[in-house]
């Protein structure tokens, strides 16, 4: 005798997702949900890459899948624009003003309008205090690896 059991959702644009994920690059994880509690989203409110998000489309609830994303297309090719030496006197406006900031501190400045953040990581701090930034996400021009466990599709 046939079922009528309804079919998984599956993701389209714009879908409200509960999910676990994983991204990694060359040097390992990134960002790790599975050990904890689960992320939710809006497809296209730019919480994930278009690279990503794109991978997620069609997926149905329930499902689990490992995406090996090529270098430079889940955020892009480092941009040497992006590295950008910022003045002591502008760090001490913006923090601590007794900060001390060494290689691969990974640093959080306001938006000009004051309603989000970007980070930059340290890359070198000259005697005058000031300090050269990458701008960059730490994963542009690697490769990425994203993991996804689908829980709930709305």
């Amino acid at each position: 005798m046939p079922t009528n059991a309804p079919e998984s959702p599956i993701v389209h644009p714009g879908a409200f997702l509960t999910l676990h994920y994983r991204l990694a690059g060359p040097a390992g994880d990134i960002i790790n949900t599975f050990d904890g509690l689960p992320s939710t989203l809006t497809l296209g409110n730019g919480e994930l890459s278009p690279a990503m998000e794109n991978r997620l489309i069609g997926m149905k609830e329930g499902e689990r899948m490992t995406y090996h994303i090529p270098s430079g297309e889940a955020f892009g090719e480092k941009n040497p624009d992006m590295q950008q030496w910022v003045a002591r006197k502008l760090l001490n406006e913006l923090g601590d003003p007794e900060e001390q900031y060494t290689l691969g501190d990974v640093v959080q400045f306001p938006t000009p309008t004051g309603e989000g953040s970007y980070a930059g990581t340290v890359l070198q701090v000259r005697d005058d205090g000031a300090v050269l930034f990458d701008f960059n996400h730490p994963l542009a021009g690697h490769p990425v690896t994203f993991e996804v466990q689908l829980i709930g599709v709305l």
